[in-house]
């Protein structure tokens, strides 16, 4: 498999917010300025990523309460995030949506959705249009395995067959809806689930960008030649609790820190590609520092920013067309 420089420099640059992104989060929520829930993406990075590096701003999105991954994977900006999470004036929604509910429809991400298997029944709305309109775009819904027992991703993932519609359905399957582990609460399993509606059914390594891009290519080649959606199941784990604050009990010990430890996949995207002569270590170093001053400048900006107003409450409430 070949893949450009710039494609492999871009990958790991949104890769490297992601995780700058995240991990700052986690220190900034517990000082308790951030309003409302937050849930973080932190050791998924490689499935975002290497499913959004086949898109462009025509493909449309749509993510989950776990959203701020997806969003940098699809080109949103930090700046804009940040001021978002913090509800500022300055927000990419001008923060009436927070953590939960990042969009930037400029960019074809239709949101994150708080509500669990809220973005399926979206994509076949934009796969629709992608289908009427004759663009060449295709429609991506990222969901989780506890969403995929959802009626809503169910009847999304038979319309979608019966419309012929440019969709793929990503399982980002982090072993634990909420609590509960996925290999408890889903009978059967994703292969026999697409099998049943008639899509072809893809599986990759989440923790390996390499596997993600590739198997992510051939289920959005398919989709986007007119031969109808496709299922990709990708495994991975989350590195935090469900939520902030999350005290992880139902984890075993040692679990987080072994992941940490042997399943990176910034580790494992940086020691292949310099290993193979793809890309040089000071490269890689150089985006390392940028991300992180991008994220640092992205808080500060935030914390200074002001507060929606009075006034605000029903602007952007309709949109005229």
């Amino acid at each position: 498999m070949q893949i450009a420089r710039d494609i492999l420099l871009r990958s790991y640059r949104s890769m490297r917010t992601i995780r700058e992104f995240e991990e700052r989060l986690h220190v900034e929520f517990a000082t308790g300025e951030i309003p409302g829930f937050v849930h973080l993406y932190c050791g998924e990075e490689a499935s975002g990523v290497g499913v959004c590096a086949h898109l462009t701003d025509t493909d449309t999105i749509a993510s989950t309460h776990r959203g701020h991954g997806h969003c940098i994977a699809k080109g949103v900006g930090v700046d804009g995030m940040m001021a978002e999470i913090y509800g500022r004036q300055t927000g990419v929604c001008r923060g009436k949506g927070g953590s939960m509910h990042i969009a930037d429809l400029s960019l074809g991400m239709l949101g994150a959705n708080g509500i669990v298997g809220g973005g399926p029944p979206l994509i076949c709305g934009a796969a629709l249009s992608h289908k009427t309109l004759k663009d060449g775009a295709v429609a991506i819904a990222f969901y989780g395995d506890g969403a995929s027992n959802e009626g809503s991703t169910l009847e999304s993932l038979n319309l979608a067959t019966v419309w012929n519609l440019p969709a793929v359905f990503v399982v980002e399957d982090n072993g634990y809806g909420e609590a509960t582990g996925s290999s408890y609460a889903c009978a059967g399993n994703q292969k026999d689930r697409a099998a049943g509606f008639g899509m072809p059914y893809f599986e990759c390594d989440g923790n390996d960008f390499f596997s993600v891009y590739q198997t992510a290519g051939e289920a959005i080649s398919h989709a986007r030649n007119g031969n109808g959606p496709a299922m990709v199941h990708v495994h991975l784990a989350r590195w935090y609790g469900h939520f902030e604050g999350d005290a992880m009990t139902y984890r075993a010990e040692g679990e987080v820190a072994e992941l940490r430890a042997d399943h990176d996949c910034l580790v494992n995207f940086r020691r292949r590609v310099t290993e193979a002569g793809l890309l040089e270590a000071a490269a890689l170093d150089d985006v390392d520092m940028a991300v992180k001053d991008a994220v640092e400048a992205a808080v500060v900006a935030a914390k200074a920013a002001p507060l929606p107003v009075e006034d605000d409450l029903l602007k952007d409430v309709y949109v005229s067309y």
